[in-house]
Order: C-alpha cells, then sequence, then structure tokens
C-alpha cells in the first residue's frame, strides 16, 4: 500500500507550508521583513514499466510505461525580496532602502551582518546603532551637542551643532548587494549573513551603481501580503485533510482485506 507513505509525505509537506505560512503571518509588522515561500517535488518513482522499452520481438515499444509516484518532499523554504511599503515615522533616525540594498552591521563576534531593518538609535558614546546595540558599518558618530540631523538619499549624514549654522557632515552611509539575496542565511533580530549561495557582498553608496535611494523618517513594512497568506493557509489546511483522507482510505481497504477469509 504505497498510498499509506505518499499520504503521510503529503501531510508532513503541508505542515511545513503551514510553518513558513504562520512565520509570515507572525512577522506581517516585523520591520523590513521578506516574506517566505515552501517550494516542493515530487519524489523518485519505482519503474515497473520502463516506457520507451520493447514490448515484443517485432521491436514495439512501450509508450508511456508504468511508473509509480512515492510521495512529495520539501526543497526549500525562498526569501522573496520585494520591496516593502514605505511608512512615515518622522524619527531622524529611522532609515528605509528604497530599492536594492542592504545595511552593514557588525556583530559583537566581528562579523559582518546584513539587514533592511532601518531602525537606528545613538548609543552612549554618539555610534548609530542598531536596536540589540550592534554598530552600522562604515561607523558613524553623532556629536553630543547635534540639535539636528539629516541623511539624503545618498545616505550622506549631515549634523547641525549648537550654535553654528551650517550643517557639518560626519559620515556616509554605504549599502552592500548580492547576486543571491535569496541565499542569505537568517540568524534571527532582522539579520543576515553571506553564504556561498548568496555570493559576495558588493558594496557602494546609495543612489548609485543600481544600488536603492536612502528615505529619511521612514521605515520598510513586511512585505507580507495577509489576504494572500490567509488564502495559502486555507489551501495547505484543505490538501492536508485529503491526505489523511488517502491514509484513513488505504486503512479501510487494508482492514477489508484482514476480514476476507
Amino acid at each position: 500500500m504505497r498510498s499509506l507513505d505518499i499520504g503521510a509525505t503529503g501531510m508532513q509537506a503541508q505542515q511545513m507550508n503551514v510553518d513558513v505560512i504562520s512565520q509570515n503571518i507572525a512577522n506581517m509588522t516585523t520591520t523590513g521583513y521578506k516574506r517566505r515561500r515552501a517550494d516542493f517535488k515530487d519524489l523518485m518513482y519505482q519503474n515497473i514499466t520502463r516506457p520507451g522499452t520493447t514490448s515484443s520481438d517485432a521491436g514495439t515499444i512501450v509508450p508511456a510505461g508504468l511508473q509509480m509516484g512515492l510521495g512529495v518532499r520539501a526543497a526549500g523554504v525562498y526569501r522573496i525580496h520585494e520591496q516593502g511599503t514605505l511608512k512615515v515615522t518622522e524619527n531622524p533616525l529611522d532609515l528605509a532602502i528604497n530599492g536594492d540594498g542592504f545595511f552593514q552591521i557588525e556583530l559583537p563576534s566581528g562579523e559582518t551582518a546584513y539587514t533592511r531593518d532601518g531602525v537606528f538609535q545613538v548609543n552612549q558614546d554618539g555610534e548609530l546603532v542598531t536596536g540589540m546595540g550592534y554598530l552600522l558599518q562604515p561607523g558613524i558618530v553623532i556629536p553630543q551637542d547635534t540639535t539636528d540631523i539629516e541623511i539624503n538619499e545618498s545616505g550622506q549624514v549631515f549634523v547641525k551643532i549648537q550654535n553654528q549654522t551650517n550643517m557639518q557632515e560626519v559620515g556616509q552611509i554605504e549599502l552592500s548587494s548580492f547576486v543571491n539575496p535569496a541565499g542569505l542565511d537568517a540568524i534571527g533580530d532582522n539579520l543576515l549573513l553571506e553564504t556561498e549561495a548568496s555570493g559576495a557582498p558588493v558594496n557602494g553608496n546609495p543612489n548609485e551603481d543600481n544600488f536603492g535611494s536612502i528615505r529619511q523618517g521612514i521605515l520598510e513594512s513586511s512585505n507580507v501580503n495577509v489576504v494572500e497568506e490567509i488564502t495559502n493557509l486555507i489551501s495547505a489546511q484543505r490538501a492536508y485533510e485529503m491526505n489523511s483522507k488517502v491514509i484513513s482510505a488505504s486503512d479501510e481497504m487494508l482492514s477489508t482485506v484482514v476480514q476476507l477469509r
């Protein structure tokens, strides 16, 4: 009864599908979150009669053959890097990337992580940091007597010092891009790490060389479409139920065989 095993693989696949959908829904308000999508492949086949084999001494060919599938498996969970909606916050240290690119973040280990989450703050030394206290790279220090901060679309950071008229430039924000951003390794806290699948980062200034522009006082919302996710959830639930029906039907068939006398 292959159907028992096939139905079980179908239930496992839909359980993973629901897990991915629930992760998307849970992060529907997470800044810079990119929705995930589960991808599935059919399992290997048992060839009872292989297509194209000869079926007689006259050289006749079997046109279709007889192949029995063994179910489904999860092939991967992909990150969809679509632009999220830009939401105005009026906070001068809230930054959004309108287009391609990631902010560079220095981890306590010395590694560089990447994020689309532009919620920054100033630490005790005046350095721009994430909500976890990780430094934005390249480092930017805001003087203590700053009364105003302006960050233009090219990532240049200007400050107005108390009792001074002219704005002073104190740093330049850089962005990183990847050939395959879906290959980045998510480690939580809205942070991603480079992998062999993502390729090496290409660094550059915002608004140049196909990099996105910086928008001050704005945050990029999650790109999760709630209506689409709920629809996918209903479809996954129905598919799970149908696979369970396959197992129930197979069990009834086996019960019938056992009761034969």
